[in-house]
């Protein structure tokens, strides 16, 4: 069992995790969309964690303001809908996984709902809800293990929504930019739930010829 979900440590530890993969989540998006993901991530959440320290809002309801409102792209409105959702569920429970979990169904709901996307379309979609169901059943740590692997499915997959699916079968070969930045948010929030659980850094692991 794990305790209430530290959401400032979530939130400095993931600043940390995007500068630092930064570089390899802009040439995910140069194979397979416009290059900006990468700038438009790391944009969001610095503004976030600026967000934050002035308050009233925390880790998650930072990210969520910022991303729905501010920033650009196919991924930040969808990426602002799933921090909103575990904001809400965290506020209203107990913070712990159960909480977490509930806001992450949520937000899958509502990315699936907005994007009309489904598992094998090549988004967000492909880490985020083999990463819920996961979640649901085994914890922090086998969650981001699920998401970190829908990520790397999607480096064969060809897209149907997106940018990318206006190169079609030009975007295989490298994972889809959007799926890595959910699997690195799941690297990070595991981290901080359960530390030492053995975890893998989505970002390395996906990394154009790794």
């Amino acid at each position: 069992m794990t305790g209430p979900l530290d959401q400032d440590a979530v939130l400095a530890r993931f600043a940390e995790a995007v500068e630092a993969g930064h570089g390899t989540l802009t040439d995910l998006d140069q194979h397979s969309g416009d290059g900006d993901f990468g700038d438009n991530l790391r944009a969001g959440v610095r503004h976030a964690v600026a967000l934050a320290g002035r308050g009233p809002l925390r880790g998650f309801g930072a990210l969520g303001e910022v991303f729905l409102d501010e920033v650009g792209g196919t991924s930040g409105p969808l990426l602002g809908l799933l921090f909103s959702e575990i904001a809400r569920a965290l506020a209203c429970g107990s913070a712990d996984a159960a909480a977490f979990a509930a806001g992450a169904r949520a937000g899958l709901t509502a990315i699936q709902r907005v994007g009309e996307a489904e598992e094998g379309d090549r988004t967000m979609v492909d880490a985020l809800a083999p990463a819920v169901a996961a979640l649901g059943r085994d914890g922090y740590a086998a969650a981001a293990a699920a998401a970190l692997e829908g990520a790397r499915r999607t480096a064969g997959l060809s897209a149907r929504h997106g940018r990318a699916s206006y190169l079609g079968e030009r975007a295989r070969g490298a994972a889809d930019p959007g799926a890595v930045g959910v699997a690195l948010l799941f690297h990070v929030v595991a981290g901080v739930a359960e530390p030492g659980a053995p975890l893998t850094d989505p970002v390395t692991a996906t990394a154009p010829g790794s």
